[in-house]
């Protein structure tokens, strides 16, 4: 956990930018110290329909939904959600400087038993670092044979 779901109005897809945004929103998730990076997903959900404000059809909205697991300490989510609706803003700032924005988040804690959840995630980032460290090693000793 957790998902991180960002709703946005259709009229600023182009200029949102999701794949600098979202390697961010995953990277803070983990800089806060409360989600391991193997749990952490984000996606994107664009909406075309919608009315903000006076209909003008500039008018944009991003929405971030946190879905956190059960029992973490309320101080600590807070202090995580402050970090990454920081990081969303700074990153729609030169957008806001353009239109009329709505930038909004909030935190959403799934039931402790009504989930049901599978993730071998960890087990994969295992691999790849184990295959990236063999990969480093043949390199290295391809490059000291070839230096000699």
């Amino acid at each position: 956990m957790p998902h991180m779901i960002v709703e946005y109005s259709t009229n600023i897809e182009d200029e949102l930018r999701t794949d600098i945004l979202f390697p961010k929103l995953c990277d803070m998730g983990v800089e806060t110290g409360v989600f391991a990076r193997s749990g952490i997903r984000v996606r994107g959900e664009a909406r075309s329909r919608y009315h903000i404000s006076d209909g003008h059809p500039d008018n944009a909205f991003v929405h971030t939904i946190l879905r956190v697991g059960h029992g973490r300490e309320e101080e600590r989510l807070k202090a995580a959600g402050d970090r990454i609706y920081e990081v969303i803003c700074d990153h729609l700032a030169p957008l806001a400087a353009t239109r009329a924005l709505n930038i909004s988040m909030e935190i959403q804690e799934i039931h402790p038993v009504l989930t049901w959840k599978k993730n071998n995630t960890p087990e994969w980032l295992e691999r790849r670092a184990d295959e990236d460290k063999d990969i480093n090693t043949k390199t290295d000793t391809a490059t000291d044979q070839a230096a000699e």
